[in-house]
């Protein structure tokens, strides 16, 4: 699911409360995320919950909608790294001083990246530039 980079994209902004919508290269919505008390809830485009990211003391686990866990996040100096439920690594996330983050596969090929505008939109793009859908 790849919806949860927004989760992670506003963890690097810090400080961020916030419920977010997430539209398609489109424009139509397609899904949204939540704050809580221990971490994020996700949710489909018709609001049903899909799954849900709690914190720990290295960054995050997630969880599909049955409470199962699925993977995790854990922090490093420049952003997070991703693990499948296994613990295998298979991607990581990096920001740099202009607040653009990029997106890596295990192998530390770039997949992807998004950058935040002024008005605190974040466009998320594939590895060639392309939009691929935004997070408002």
């Amino acid at each position: 699911m790849k919806k949860f980079l927004v989760l992670l994209l506003m963890l690097f902004y810090a400080n961020v409360t916030f419920a977010v919508n997430y539209y398609d290269r489109y424009g139509q919505k397609t899904g949204s995320y939540k704050q809580t008390s221990a971490g994020y809830n996700s949710y489909d485009k018709y609001g049903s919950k899909i799954g849900s990211y709690k914190e720990t003391s290295s960054g995050y686990n997630k969880y599909n909608k049955y409470g199962q866990k699925t993977g995790s996040y854990k922090k490093t100096s420049s952003g997070y790294n991703s693990y499948d439920k296994y613990g295998q690594k298979t991607g990581s996330y990096k920001t740099n001083s202009n607040g653009v983050t990029t997106k890596y596969d295990k192998y530390g090929q770039k997949v992807g990246s998004f950058k935040k505008d002024s008005s605190g939109k974040i466009t998320e793009y594939d590895k060639y530039g392309r939009k691929v859908g935004s997070y408002k």
